[in-house]
């Protein structure tokens, strides 16, 4: 009997010492690691966010309540994001950028102002297409592009629900549609990659003529038709569905009808990088590891972004799939091709759009702010 005592003390000493080890060494990689320490020194972490903004504020605070290191956040269109980093030309105003489809990411890679970074935490990425090859960003979430509508407007005008790209060049939808701005939205980058991919390059172009004829705004950012939808305003929006469940779930507007185009669609690739010439160059790289944890990506259902993620440790929004998106049910889209044209494709839009009679130059219709 002692003997047998003896053994499960020994035992119990053992499985004491194990979990005691094990505890040290998890504080030893988070917080005690050498790079926290680095980060800490530097003591602050400048973010600009492309994802909308409760998610944005709830990941910088999660951030800094875990390290202590002052974070400060301003919630940027993709494309203005893209834009302030090519002006400031190597000597960018934040740190790191998280959020928002990949497209400007990747025009900013090319044309190196991004900061390639080996990090540890991108083994839980599902799959290749989700990081760039060099480091230079990693993917977080996953979202799919498609039609929301008004229920009880398009009853009360007697207009069909659309469900397809093709369908809204139809003329019973003038002046019914939102999307978003080309030149300042990522999604609207996508738009454009999307129809040229679907279609071919003249007819993608001729397709953006003809639907503009239905729009009725361009907002600055890919989230405003969205947030439009549930009011009546906008009857018909193009943006991301997780925008639209948000508005039903969060903000109660049950009105909202989502439609997954019929022929195929795309979905955005959300991501995180850290920009060249990061001042807080090792809070940044933190700041990556952080971002592919589910410390951080799990906050995302819990703030109103119900994106699938792309991390094999994380908790995917059921409320996403509850609504029927599925987010393998997408074209192969040709990341190669965007990230080579997009700025070519603009200019071709644009012009094809004023050559049409479109007012291209009004601030009211094609918003900036």
């Amino acid at each position: 009997m002692k003997k047998l005592l003896s053994v499960l003390l020994v035992l119990v000493l053992a499985v004491s010492l194990f979990a005691q080890g094990a505890a040290e060494a998890t504080t030893a990689s988070t917080n005690d690691s050498p790079l926290v320490q680095a980060a800490k020194a530097e003591g602050e972490l400048v973010v600009y966010g492309s994802c909308e903004e409760p998610y944005l504020a709830a990941a910088c605070e999660k951030f800094q309540e875990l390290y202590g290191i002052k974070t400060v956040f301003q919630r940027l269109s993709t494309g203005d994001v893209q834009a302030k980093i090519e002006e400031e030309n190597g000597n960018p105003s934040a740190d790191v950028w998280f959020g928002g489809t990949t497209d400007p990411y990747n025009v900013l890679a090319s044309e190196g102002f991004l900061e390639p970074y080996k990090a540890e935490n991108a083994k839980h990425i599902s799959k290749p297409v989700y990081m760039d090859s060099e480091g230079r960003w990693y993917g977080i979430y996953t979202g799919i592009l498609g039609i929301m509508y008004n229920k009880d407007e398009v009853a009360r005008l007697g207009v069909k629900v659309p469900q397809d790209f093709a369908d809204l060049t139809d003329p019973q939808y003038k002046g019914l549609i939102w999307t978003s701005n080309y030149n300042t939205a990522g999604t609207a980058k996508l738009i454009i990659n999307t129809v040229i991919q679907k279609y071919g390059h003249d007819a993608g172009i001729q397709y953006l003529v003809d639907l503009d004829k239905n729009i009725h705004v361009y907002t600055k950012s890919g989230s405003g038709p969205s947030k439009n939808v549930g009011t009546g305003e906008c009857v018909i929006g193009l943006g991301f569905l997780h925008d639209g469940i948000y508005q039903i779930v969060d903000n109660g507007y049950d009105n909202i009808g989502l439609v997954i185009p019929s022929s195929g669609t795309t979905c955005e690739i959300g991501a995180t990088a850290i920009f060249k010439g990061a001042k807080h160059p090792n809070a940044a790289k933190l700041w990556i590891e952080f971002a592919l944890s589910p410390d951080c990506v799990n906050l995302a259902k819990d703030n109103g972004s119900y994106q699938f993620l792309v991390l094999d440790n994380a908790d995917q929004p059921q409320i996403a799939y509850d609504f029927g998106l599925d987010p393998t049910n997408v074209i192969d889209y040709d990341f190669a091709d965007a990230t080579a044209n997009i700025k070519k494709y603009i200019s071709e839009v644009m012009d094809a759009l004023a050559a049409s009679g479109a007012a291209t130059g009004d601030a009211t219709r094609f918003q900036i702010k």
